[in-house]
């Protein structure tokens, strides 16, 4: 059976786990909590990050972005016409161009600094750099995130989901990373409805029914997170 290294609120991880639902993979998660450096962890990937796939042929795949083309090239054709990455040269840029977006820009300026100050400092030694959350960070993560939606409400008002007429890798890189901002009840909905109704869309979709599942000690979400009619 496949294994899946991640963390519940690693929106990388999570993108992974919706590409992976997508094509109907139900691998065994195990937590990894990256700021521990496990020695078995780091023998998989030295550069100690999550997500990492391990296959059924024990093929170590590492990073959500190259996991995603794995997917693509092993199990592409299987989705045929609902394909994540298009077949059309020009389609898959623009795939590429909005997983690298949200998978680099948004997850540096947004959803890093929020999972590292509200999630993983809670359960950092204060050596390795745990405790109280440094709220400038937060505070510049939640105004970043207000031109990250009006970007998707952009996308969204000139095609049907993010980067065309169909779900394809760049609607669940985004909603990986939008997901993990919702659960800290960092999301500012009420300032673009097209962002919301887009973002209602994926979050409806059968992939996603684990991820509003999930749930971290000591953390609560807010009652919106797992409303699929918010």
């Amino acid at each position: 059976m496949a294994q899946l290294y991640h963390h519940p609120l690693d929106p990388q991880s999570r993108f992974v786990r919706l590409a992976l639902a997508e094509y109907g993979v139900d691998p065994d998660l195990i937590e990894e909590r990256v700021f521990e450096r496990r020695r078995d962890f780091l023998s998989l990937d030295p550069a100690g990050e999550t997500p990492v796939l391990v296959t059924d042929h024990d093929v170590v795949v590492p990073g959500a972005a190259i996991i995603a083309e794995y997917l693509d090239e092993n199990l592409g054709e299987t989705l045929e016409e609902h394909r994540l990455l298009p077949l059309d040269s020009e389609a898959r840029i623009e795939v590429r161009r909005l997983v690298h977006w949200f998978t680099q820009k948004f997850h540096g300026e947004v959803s890093n600094w929020l999972v590292t100050e509200k999630v993983y400092k809670r359960f950092m030694s204060a050596e390795a750099g745990g405790g109280a959350p440094d709220m400038d960070l937060v505070r510049a993560a939640r105004a970043n995130i207000r031109y990250h939606l009006r970007y998707i409400g952009y996308l969204t008002a000139q095609r049907n989901w993010l980067a065309g007429d169909r779900l394809t890798y760049a609607d669940l890189a985004a909603a990986a990373h939008i997901s993990v901002a919702d659960f800290l009840g960092d999301v500012p909905w009420d300032e673009n409805e097209a962002a919301k109704h887009w973002y209602a869309r994926v979050k409806s979709r059968k992939s996603f029914r684990a991820l509003l599942a999930d749930r971290v000690p000591g953390i609560n979400p807010p009652q919106v997170y797992a409303d699929l009619d918010f």
